[in-house]
């Protein structure tokens, strides 16, 4: 079943594939200012969307906190960076729903200390939510953040086995994060999660481009690395539909996003030349959301009343 959410007008129809390459013909400059998303913003300057996202980052996390209801700094792996929050709603039970975070940051900056966007939202309405930190560059390699996910993910269907699903959400850099585990094999760790869902705000799906940014420098020393760690590489390439065709997928992108964030998620909604998200069998979605650039895709999640949080909430409650 392939549901779309259309929105503004926007052509995906064909036109900018992958092959194409359209972001090749752009300057170093234009390419900067296309995969700098505070340069895009409509009603606040850059520096100040900056702090502004951060300060409410800061604020909802605090009072996420003050509940007494979070488990923090949980260890899901041995490495000092490899811990994770739990905000566990009132009525806790073996069946609730986990919806896990990966905070975005251009795998350089951002923590799960200031990402609890969502929490009090969606732990009002019986849902666990599981906020992930990993190790950013240059700690961290893209392959090492892949994996301490992975390790997430494991961690979260072993200590509730009996959950009713686990919804995975990133922003951003953590769209990204979490679109590599459609590919991830489970059956090589010996734990298969209960995976109900994927939420992708915001995200690069193909890094290449990256790499002829000046975020690049601690990131992608070779294409290999980029095409390793693209999702959207990955599954124009990969032979068989990598995950369950249940799993629903939406992918979404703020109107005042870049052009580029733009044709990222278009495309990876699309996979051009291979079995698409759409047409191969997934429950897959794409929405524009309307008036919201980069930052408040993701902050206004605070909202219970926001269409994304009840798109989630419906996602997850199975609602139609």
């Amino acid at each position: 079943m392939c549901v779309w959410w259309y929105k503004a007008g926007m052509d995906v129809s064909g036109g900018n594939h992958r092959h194409e390459a359209p972001w090749k013909r752009m300057s170093k400059e234009e390419l900067d200012n296309q995969y700098s998303p505070s340069r895009w913003v409509v009603r606040l300057g850059a520096e100040e969307a900056m702090r502004t996202y951060s300060q409410i980052g800061n604020e909802v996390t605090k009072r996420a906190r003050a509940t007494g209801r979070s488990l923090l700094n949980v260890p899901y792996g041995d490495g000092d960076g490899e811990k994770l929050d739990i905000y566990l709603p009132e009525a806790v039970s073996e069946a609730m729903p986990f919806l896990v975070f990966f905070h975005g940051g251009y795998w350089q900056s951002g923590s799960k200390d200031t990402s609890a966007f969502m929490v009090n939202p969606l732990t009002a309405q019986g849902v666990a939510v599981v906020i992930v930190a990993y190790d950013i560059a240059p700690k961290g390699t893209l392959d090492q953040m892949v994996d301490q996910v992975t390790q997430s993910i494991m961690f979260v269907q072993k200590q509730y086995p009996g959950n009713q699903g686990i919804y995975l959400c990133g922003h951003s850099a953590g769209a990204h994060l979490a679109a590599m585990m459609l590919l991830a094999d489970w059956t090589k760790h010996g734990v298969t999660p209960n995976l109900k869902g994927f939420f992708l705000l915001s995200g690069v799906y193909d890094l290449e481009p990256i790499m002829h940014t000046s975020e690049n420098a601690p990131l992608l020393p070779a294409l290999e690395d980029a095409q390793r760690n693209s999702p959207l590489w990955q599954l124009e390439t990969a032979p068989t539909q990598p995950a369950d065709p249940a799993c629903r997928i939406l992918v979404t992108v703020g109107q005042h996003d870049s052009p580029e964030f733009h044709r990222q998620s278009r495309e990876f909604y699309q996979v051009p030349r291979a079995p698409t998200l759409c047409q191969g069998g997934w429950k897959a979605s794409f929405e524009e959301l309307h008036d919201m650039d980069h930052f408040e895709i993701l902050w206004n999640l605070t909202q219970e009343d926001y269409v994304l949080t009840q798109i989630i909430l419906k996602t997850i409650f199975q609602e139609s």
